[in-house]
């Protein structure tokens, strides 16, 4: 019986955190990286003494929306890399900070080359744990990497 009025509790609260203007969650779309159609580059959630930063899946294209690598996974990665780096960094963090990868590619043949680009954004002694996934097709024909990330970011005091 206890659990009955504890559900619609439960339920309230959310949905009050959620409509707030002071809510825990803050969609962003940073000015370092490509403006995205029907959806947000970022969720920000607010953890008290630090933040949570849960990225959309970056893909090679530059701030003005080009693609960069056309055909060369490498070249996408470096692009893909940099475009989390600018989202962490615009938020208050470092590449130190990212604590989960997931890579999805269209051949998993060019990891290696992946993973040379990677390790010049991470921290190589503490890698975040991370996730791959060969998928037949992303978005666009000629992306061939799409990454997602998320990063646990110390508020400054």
């Amino acid at each position: 019986m206890k659990y009955i009025f504890f559900i619609p509790a439960l339920l309230m609260t959310v949905t009050v955190f959620s409509q707030t203007k002071n809510s825990i969650v803050e969609l962003v779309n940073p000015a370092s990286v490509a403006t995205p159609k029907g959806y947000s580059q970022a969720a920000v959630v607010d953890l008290g003494n630090c933040k949570m930063v849960i990225m959309s899946g970056q893909v090679p294209l530059n701030k003005d929306g080009e693609l960069v690598g056309k055909g060369d996974v490498g070249a996408q990665a470096r692009q893909v890399f940099q475009n989390i780096k600018n989202i962490v960094e615009e938020m208050g963090g470092s590449m130190n900070d990212v604590v989960k990868l997931t890579y999805l590619m269209t051949d998993v043949a060019g990891l290696v080359k992946v993973r040379v680009v990677r390790d010049e954004f991470i921290n190589r002694q503490k890698p975040p744990a991370s996730t791959l996934a060969q998928v037949s097709r992303l978005y666009r024909e000629d992306v061939l990497i799409e990454v997602e990330a998320t990063a646990v970011i110390r508020k400054k005091e």
